[in-house]
């Protein structure tokens, strides 16, 4: 049992692996241009979760291990999955199948057979299709799991994506169906892709499913309809008037529909079948047209998988069984260090290029000090590169015995290689940071994060403008963005007169913005958009926040000992408070939030229960739609609950809330309360 108090390593730890899981998540998924490999990835966030595991106190709703993907690109508009796409767990080898099996004959209390459906997990970008009375009506990217980026036009240029459906014999044709799927590009397609880009000047993809996301990620459709890409669904999102009891009775209905699903499919077979197919797939993937970094497993009953539920980030009914990691032999010629927005120095290996699965790579990241030291990686060692699917993979051994004495230790910079202040490490920290707040790198890292999506989202100011603004000294912190003019922009490489009218006209666009959104623009540590939320809805103004102290901060649910000192740090800094005070003078105007505000007035402060079965909608969609509007889902009934909600073959929490006098209301007393909050 971990006792109350957190251990300083340990919260540290934590911390480190929540900023980095952040970071690569932008990285994967925004810009399509991971920097570790997914083994890494995985191993960081298994390291997370089991420490938030052993130390509750650690978890909180903006970690990584309750979030999927990250925010949507500002290019697009954005959408809302009304039915969340969640991530999910992973496995690397047929014990760790054996073990989901054994988990969930446990969930279940039951001895008997559970049946799967397992599937290949093709590495391209995961999309969702929604159609209303047969026709397609919006098309999107993940995103972070709740929201993701319209690309409806793009994805009509598909060939393999109907755009109407028709009625089939037999086939009733429903009134909204939403399936998921993966967009991908074939090998052969990939390199001659790349082959075409080479022989024009234009840069090349580095793997396929780079090249799949970037193709569908164009502002220009044209674009998108000229790249090879194609489509598999593998889920079902919502339906109406069509019902399903297993998900391979789904996959049968809508190959039937007319949506391509891919033909290596197993549908209800039993562990052994699941481990054979697993071991199969993994003899089988180098033949395969496309790439796949392992194989999915789902339980195929919907009734089971409704009872098994899922956690904020993944189905408890679903595992994503990895391969393992392709690995080659090269040369780290050199060992360069970043900065980070928030000073920390990382630093990364240069390598000889190596061919590793059909990709080129030249980089491996180290983390930190201490990860080089553990792996005693030196300039000019030859040494054992992973790769599973990323960019930019790890390197798992050095190869010690083939040192000539040549070889140079890295020692991390004791100036930044930015600014050329001074570094620290603080004790029992991993990370070395640079302490000037000044720093170039720092500076244009705030101001991108300032001007990005979910802050004040300003279309036009990107990296090399912003380097470019930085370099020159017309930027000094974020609210210089405000005193940008024409004249100043005009003259700059790359702009000319009407772009400049276009970026100050997209900045004065923005100068009207919500509280919580200008919280999170400001960058303070360890205050993501969630935490920014918490904090206005608490506190009406700057003033008020910038005179909180730690107990007023510790004191809202959801917020901890590091997030209050780093926010009254913050605002304790005159610094900042001069910054702020620009940034209003400006012309920036606080206004209310008013989707947030009128979900607040209808579930806010409510606690529902749901029992049984609903008809209209499935039990995890009614949680996220109660929980969006304010409101709070719980497992069990007591004498705090306000509604349970009562479905089909309700079970003892309907006796037991009866026996509290807590208010029951049916299914279509649920519908009409969501309609208060513009559901349906």
């Amino acid at each position: 049992m971990a006792s109350s108090s957190v251990p300083p390593e340990i919260e540290k730890r934590a911390a480190e692996l929540r900023e980095a899981l952040f970071r690569h998540n932008r990285r994967y998924f925004e810009l399509d241009d991971p920097v570790i490999s997914d083994a890494e990835y995985d191993r960081m966030m298994a390291e997370l979760i089991s420490l938030e595991s052993e130390w509750p106190q650690l978890k909180s709703e903006d970690s990584p291990t309750a979030r999927v993907g990250s925010a949507p690109l500002a290019k697009f508009e954005t959408v809302e999955h009304v039915v969340p796409m969640l991530s999910l767990d992973k496995g690397f080898s047929a014990n760790d199948l054996i073990s989901f099996d054994q988990r969930i004959r446990r969930a279940l209390k039951t001895k008997q057979e559970i049946l799967y459906t397992a599937e290949p997990k093709i590495d391209g970008l995961a999309v969702s299709l929604l159609y209303t009375d047969g026709r397609l009506q919006i098309a999107s990217t993940r995103g972070d799991g709740r929201f993701g980026e319209n690309i409806t036009k793009n994805m009509k240029t598909i060939a393999e994506v109907p755009l109407v459906l028709t009625k089939k014999a037999g086939q009733a044709l429903p009134g909204l169906l939403e399936v998921r799927g993966e967009v991908y590009m074939e090998r052969d397609d990939f390199r001659r892709l790349n082959a075409e880009r080479e022989a024009s000047g234009q840069q090349l993809f580095a793997n396929p499913r780079n090249a799949a996301a970037g193709s569908l990620r164009q502002l220009d459709s044209r674009i998108t309809a000229s790249r090879p890409l194609k489509f598999f669904v593998y889920a079902l999102g919502r339906v109406t008037g069509v019902a399903f009891e297993t998900h391979s009775d789904f996959l049968f209905w809508i190959r039937k529909m007319g949506f391509p699903v891919n033909p290596f499919i197993k549908t209800r077979i039993d562990l052994e079948g699941a481990v054979s197919f697993y071991r199969k797939l993994d003899g089988l993937r180098a033949d395969l047209p496309y790439e796949i970094d392992g194989m999915v497993v789902k339980v195929d009953d919907f009734k089971l998988q409704e009872r098994l539920g899922h956690t904020a980030r993944s189905p408890r009914w679903a595992l994503a069984l990895k391969f393992s990691a392709v690995q080659a032999r090269t040369r780290v010629t050199d060992i360069v260090v970043g900065v980070g927005r928030t000073g920390i120095l990382t630093p990364v290996a240069c390598l000889e290029p190596v061919n590793i699965g059909g990709v080129m790579v030249t980089r491996a990241t180290l983390h930190n000090e201490d990860e080089v030291a553990r792996k005693d990686v030196r300039i000019g060692d030859r040494v054992f590169v992973q790769r599973a699917g990323d960019v930019i993979p790890e390197i798992t051994k050095v190869i010690v015995s083939e040192r000539n004495g040549t070889e140079k230790p890295f020692a991390m910079p004791s100036v930044c290689p930015s600014c050329g202040s001074r570094t620290v490490r603080l004790s029992g920290e991993a990370a070395t940071r640079c302490v000037n707040s000044r720093c170039p790198a720092q500076i244009k890292a705030n101001i991108l994060h300032f001007a990005s999506k979910a802050a004040f989202d300003i279309d036009g100011l990107g990296q090399k403008l912003v380097d470019q603004l930085v370099e020159k000294g017309l930027l000094r912190s974020y609210a210089d963005i405000f005193c940008l003019d024409v004249d100043t922009l005009k003259d700059l490489d790359r702009m000319g007169l009407q772009s400049a009218e276009n970026l100050i006209s997209a900045i004065n666009a923005k100068k009207n913005i919500t509280f919580s959104r200008f919280l999170y623009a400001l960058g303070i540590r360890h205050v993501g958009e969630h935490i920014a939320r918490l904090l206005s809805d608490r506190f009406g103004s700057m003033d008020e926040i910038s005179r909180a102290s730690i107990d007023d901060l510790e004191s809202i649910p959801g917020i901890g000992p590091k997030v209050a000192q780093s926010v009254v740090s913050f605002f304790a800094n005159p610094e900042n408070q001069a910054v702020i005070r620009q940034i209003f003078e400006q012309g920036v105007t606080i206004v209310p939030d008013q989707r947030q505000g009128q979900k607040a007035q209808v579930f806010a402060g409510k606690t529902f229960v749901l029992t049984g079965t609903l008809s209209a909608m499935r039990r995890n969609e009614a949680k996220q739609r109660i929980e969006a509007a304010g409101g709070r889902v719980s497992g069990s009934v007591s004498s705090k609950t306000d509604f349970v909600v009562c479905g089909t073959d309700p079970g003892s929490k309907l006796e037991k809330a009866r026996r509290l006098g807590v208010k029951v209301i049916d299914e279509n007393e649920f519908q009409e309360m969501l309609k208060e909050v513009g559901g349906s």
